[in-house]
């Protein structure tokens, strides 16, 4: 998911809604529960959100529509500081077969767990 930030000192709320593929009022969501989004407001009372505005919006688009993280636990999620991983594909490009064998594996690995309690 890498997507190219134009090198701009600042960037308008529609900008940014391009930018990140979501609306302007999913923008205007985000910045009321997650505190490290806060753009400046120009004269005009419009929305100016900085580079580590748009990086942010970035990472929390990843974590909430590619990971199906909740809310709070993408705010929990950045408030730690991890770098979001990236051993899994996205969802989409997962073919089925695989997602099964997976899922199957693990499962095996909770019954193992499950009997050595026993």
């Amino acid at each position: 998911m890498e997507v190219e930030i134009p090198d701009k000192l600042y960037f308008k709320i529609g900008e940014v809604s391009k930018i990140a593929d979501v609306a302007p009022h999913v923008l205007r969501y985000w910045e009321s529960e997650f505190s490290a989004i806060r753009p400046k407001r120009a004269n005009s009372k419009q929305r100016l959100y900085r580079r580590a505005d748009v990086e942010i919006i970035l990472k929390i688009k990843a974590l909430l529509h590619g990971r199906g993280y909740t809310i709070c636990g993408a705010r929990r999620f950045l408030a730690s500081g991890e770098e979001i991983p990236q051993e899994l594909p996205a969802p989409e490009k997962l073919n089925v077969s695989t997602c099964l064998s997976r899922i199957k594996n693990e499962l095996r690995r909770v019954q193992e767990i499950l009997a050595e309690k026993k």
